[in-house]
């Protein structure tokens, strides 16, 4: 009897072992997966990435962040149909900690939905449903919605450039105001 149960107890602890290993061994093949294999999806926070207009804020799935000029400090004007195309980035992607490669002050507001969303030097951040992958700014210089957007330099400032930069200095490019404000 004692060989039947060790052999039942080792047939266990085996089979354990293997759905221990299958759950950790799939990472889901996704950019966002983490090291322990926890979850595909992508978490974390606001980064800096490339674009056609030079370094830009990215969320965490690596799109482009944009700020909408009608804007006002912590108000979104973006509302309705426009949230269809400007989905606001949730405020739980603003980084946590300093970091030198990014100059610009994260808050929160209240949404025009209701949710907690990202601003950026107080204005509220977007992303664009025209950028399908990450490193593009289709939305960049548009008039849509009602205003113009704009990327958003890692300083915070409003990239008002709509010719894409050639391998110069993104700041360049930048407004020369770190807040860029709500003007056209």
């Amino acid at each position: 009897m004692r060989s039947l149960s060790t052999s039942a107890t080792l047939a266990g602890l085996a089979g354990a072992g293997l759905l221990l290993l299958s759950a950790c061994g799939s990472s889901g093949g996704s950019s966002g997966s983490s090291a322990s294999g926890q979850s595909p999806t992508p978490t974390g926070s606001v980064t800096v990435g490339a674009t056609p207009f030079g370094k830009v804020l990215v969320n965490p799935a690596g799109m482009t962040l944009y700020a909408f000029a009608k804007d006002s400090h912590n108000h979104s004007a973006c509302t309705g149909s426009c949230l269809t195309y400007w989905p606001p980035v949730p405020g739980s992607d603003a980084p946590h900690g300093g970091s030198a490669s990014m100059g610009a002050t994260f808050g929160t507001t209240k949404g025009a939905d209701g949710s907690s969303q990202l601003t950026v030097n107080g204005y509220p951040m977007y992303t664009y449903v025209g950028d399908s992958s990450p490193g593009q700014a289709k939305g960049q210089g548009t008039n849509l919605s009602g205003g113009l957007w704009w990327v958003v330099a890692p300083d915070g400032s409003w990239v008002k450039s709509t010719t894409a930069s050639s391998g110069s200095s993104p700041s360049s490019s930048m407004s020369g105001s770190s807040g860029a404000g709500g003007g056209y």
